[in-house]
């Protein structure tokens, strides 16, 4: 059980790491359009980064994929980005269709993404573990727990800005999203690949 605990520990720690921040910056960005009445649209976005997430650890973990760490630290932040620039061009505005769309296919993606980042640390820690596998998903599930948290964070002050400060819907998303993007270029500088 102390196992159990240490890896669910472990997941959730590494959303929540203050020196890996861009898994919050995403989740913000992934959130920040959303209401508490689309919780369950926006509990099948972050489930789905998560996936992806999960899946490409899995592939580092057994070996069948091993991707360039400098051309990881290069797309994580150019996911955030992608993201950011999508919620300032479409800030605000409903989604009239109510079903899945590209948006959560980019989030599995970007999850697949964001995943690799972490797959070297993983393998090091978790390599050796009797079962990689459980202690995967016991790690997911820490992953899981701390991004509801964030994403919860993100929409209750969504909620907090739009009904006290009178922020309209698309105000809130073109700050947040800006914040976000302005955080973010100095990342993307920092890991210059070319």
């Amino acid at each position: 059980m102390d196992q159990f605990w240490f890896n669910v520990k472990y997941g959730f720690n590494h959303v929540l790491d203050v020196n890996g921040y861009d898994h919050v910056l995403f989740l913000m960005i992934l959130a920040v359009p959303y209401l508490f009445k689309d919780w369950k649209r926006v509990l099948l976005l972050v489930s789905l980064f998560t996936i992806g997430h999960t899946l490409s650890l899995v592939l580092a973990a057994y070996d069948f994929v091993s991707v360039d760490g400098k051309l990881v630290e290069f797309l994580i932040p150019m996911t955030i980005l992608i993201a950011a620039i999508y919620n300032v061009f479409t800030g605000g505005k409903n989604d009239k269709r109510k079903r899945i769309g590209p948006l959560f296919f980019a989030a599995l993606f970007f999850g697949l993404i964001h995943g690799l980042g972490f797959a070297r640390e993983f393998t090091m820690v978790f390599g050796d573990a009797s079962n990689k596998m459980l202690a995967l998903l016991e790690f997911a599930l820490g992953i899981e727990f701390a991004q509801v948290i964030i994403v919860f964070l993100v929409v209750f002050f969504g909620f907090l800005f739009q009904t006290i400060f009178r922020f309209s819907k698309r105000d809130w998303v073109m700050v947040l999203s800006s914040i976000v993007i302005g955080l973010v270029i100095p990342i993307l500088s920092a890991n210059n690949i070319f």
